[in-house]
């Protein structure tokens, strides 16, 4: 993680949590995070297992143009991402994952500004399936929020383990995403085993962190 308002945030689920795999939604209290709200959002698995928005801060449908409640969170994506980023939620869901992403926010008129999405699992049961998230823009332009964002292209994907030296989180390398064919998108959740990284448990761990 890059951004403070991700580092923030992560801190503030990794206390609730107290060593469990994720703090229950009910746990989460708005005012702890006020200074957050407005860049937050909730999602939920709906009927058909599809994550969509059941909350979204006011700063972050002014990105967007649009508010976010309701909407699928694939609507987010262009088409060459959107199947590999909702595997990556899946694993967010039933896994317990954590998940880091940097994409490019391309606007209406096809201006770019690069951010990070933070995702972590939430524990409602298996009914009840939530993560909390949070996006940064790593600059502050001018248009932002003038000119929503209407697409984004997803650059780096990291899939981290809370318990192992959380501090760490902001060295460990991301796997650069590269363009997909049609035919290989229902394989992007193991992508990043090419790079190095293993699985322990439920997790998928990347290589990175102390160098001694």
């Amino acid at each position: 993680m890059k951004r403070e308002a991700s580092v923030n945030l992560f801190q503030y689920w990794n206390r609730l949590r107290d060593g469990r795999p994720a703090p229950k939604r009910t746990e989460i209290e708005p005012a702890d995070i006020k200074a957050l709200l407005g860049d937050t959002f909730i999602l939920e698995s709906d009927s058909r297992g599809e994550a969509v928005f059941r909350l979204a801060g006011t700063r972050l449908c002014a990105i967007y143009g649009r508010e976010l409640k309701g909407f699928a969170f694939s609507s987010l994506w262009r088409e060459k991402d959107s199947r590999m980023v909702m595997r990556l939620v899946r694993g967010v869901f039933q896994d317990k994952a954590v998940l880091v992403m940097t994409f490019d926010g391309i606007s209406r008129t096809q201006r770019s500004v690069p951010m990070e999405l933070l995702l972590l699992p939430l524990d409602g049961g298996q009914e009840n399936r939530r993560a909390l998230g949070i996006v940064s823009s790593e600059t502050k332009p001018y248009w932002l929020g003038a000119d929503p964002v209407s697409d984004a292209t997803v650059e780096t994907v990291r899939i981290v383990d809370p318990d192992r030296e959380p501090m760490l989180l902001k060295n460990r390398p991301a796997v650069r995403v590269p363009a997909l064919e049609a035919g290989t998108l229902d394989d992007a959740y193991d992508g990043p085993m090419r790079f190095g990284a293993r699985r322990i448990r439920h997790l998928l761990v990347l290589p990175g962190g102390r160098t001694e």
